[in-house]
């Protein structure tokens, strides 16, 4: 673990091989292959320098420095440099995902603390799964979502989290996933198709529950009970 700043802005090594290690971002910090990066992810996907991690007045700046398999920011292509957000996911190539977070007091509990706290900022008390916004964790029971869901998919399950018990119309869905002017050019087989790999992902976990309730003619709901 490598933090030596309690408040200071921090990267969070989601899913990869760096997986649960983190950094305090005080000081300009290089990811790449070469050893001589702070971050070294030993992958061939990664560039020697793949991208910059560097502390601004306004916060901290992510840029890509001309890598090969490209930086995303948020599922989508880096192209410039930009302001990091609390709970931005990064990706490395296809290698490393991070979790930027801006200090290491709103670092999620892990899941083996769940039994120790209250479940206030994940469900509502007795709900089936648990969702984590700032590093966009899922975890059904004890059990985390694994590989973690495409920004596409939490983004709808986050949707009919925030709306327990009600249905969800499927434009407000396709809104919420792909944005206003997005959304019009969106076939509604496309929305079948994410609610339908959602679906499979969260039944490989739970095959007996039906996480995602289609009410012919309204929308979708969420029955986490």
């Amino acid at each position: 673990m490598k933090n030596n700043g309690e408040d200071a802005p921090v990267l969070v090594a989601h899913t990869g091989p760096l997986n649960g290690q983190r950094w305090a971002l005080m000081r300009p910090t290089l990811v790449g292959r070469d050893l001589a990066c702070e971050i070294v992810i030993a992958d061939r996907q990664v560039s020697r320098q793949h991208a910059r991690l560097s502390p601004s007045p306004r916060g901290i700046v992510i840029e890509d420095l001309g890598s090969k398999n490209g930086t995303h920011y948020n599922g989508q292509p880096l192209t410039t440099p930009i302001i990091l957000q609390d709970g931005d996911v990064i990706q490395i190539a296809l290698a490393q995902q991070f979790v930027f977070l801006c200090s290491d007091a709103t670092l999620p509990l892990e899941v083996d603390d769940l039994e120790q706290h209250s479940l206030a900022g994940f469900t509502e008390p007795g709900g089936r799964l648990r969702l984590e916004k700032r590093s966009r964790r899922v975890w059904i029971g004890s059990e985390e979502v694994q590989p973690p869901l495409s920004v596409s998919q939490f983004t709808l399950l986050e949707m009919l989290y925030d709306n327990p018990g009600r249905v969800v119309s499927r434009e407000a869905l396709s809104i919420a996933v792909w944005g206003d002017s997005e959304a019009l050019d969106i076939s509604m087989q496309a929305l079948d198709a994410l609610v339908r790999r959602l679906r499979e992902r969260l039944n490989s976990l739970d095959p007996n529950h039906n996480y995602i309730v289609t009410v012919r003619g309204h929308g979708l709901r969420l029955d986490n009970l």
